[in-house]
């Protein structure tokens, strides 16, 4: 969450409607900023705690620049299945793994920038990758992704360039829809074998 700034930019986007602010932070500096600002904080473990709301507590969920940073993503997005309401939307931004400048280094034999060993990132997406993720087994739907920045280019022609070919982008950013399908995310675990023991829940 941060300092909590998307979450601020949503509510001066609805003057006029009582809108409560939530957010999931650890480092103390960010957790007093957001708490200044009136946003509930939550400091757990987003990859082995439950969030402390019950089921379908919320109409709007976002994580930005956030998954790539964790291994426990069924966790994760079973917690927001459980707690995002039927029909309720998540707007997820990651680095993509595709964009045309990792591209580039790819084919250079270099490290893509957005999975550096060296770095705090574990995991690396693309379009059609994080599509199938959060398909599986029905608890989601994609209903748009967008792209933004576009390495090496200024801002400028960045803008139209992702606009014309998104999955080539740095940062691919997509709206997805809580269905009607019941139970967790985390059960996608059950209906497929992975050869890691990720984390179902205590």
């Amino acid at each position: 969450m941060g300092g909590g700034t998307d979450l601020l930019k949503i509510k001066a986007s609805l003057p006029g409607r009582k809108v409560s602010l939530f957010g999931i932070e650890c480092y103390e500096p960010n957790v007093e900023k957001a708490r200044q600002n009136n946003i509930i904080v939550f400091q757990i473990d987003i990859e082995r705690e439950q969030v402390p709301k019950s089921n379908e507590s919320f109409d709007v969920i976002i994580a930005n620049q956030i998954i790539e940073h964790t291994k426990e993503i069924f966790w994760v997005f079973g917690e927001v299945s459980r707690v995002l309401k039927k029909g309720g939307i998540a707007i997820i931004g990651i680095p993509n793994l595709a964009s045309l400048h990792n591209r580039i280094l790819l084919f250079f034999g270099e490290q893509p920038t957005c999975i550096e060993p060296l770095s705090a990132h574990v995991r690396g997406f693309t379009k059609p990758g994080f599509e199938r993720f959060i398909t599986a087994d029905g608890y989601f739907r994609v209903l748009d992704m967008k792209g933004s920045n576009f390495y090496p280019f200024s801002p400028r022609i960045s803008r139209v360039l992702s606009k014309l070919f998104p999955a080539l982008s740095v940062s691919l950013f997509f709206l997805i829809q809580r269905t009607g399908e019941e139970g967790s995310f985390v059960n996608v675990l059950e209906s497929r074998f992975f050869e890691t023991p990720y984390f179902k829940g205590l």
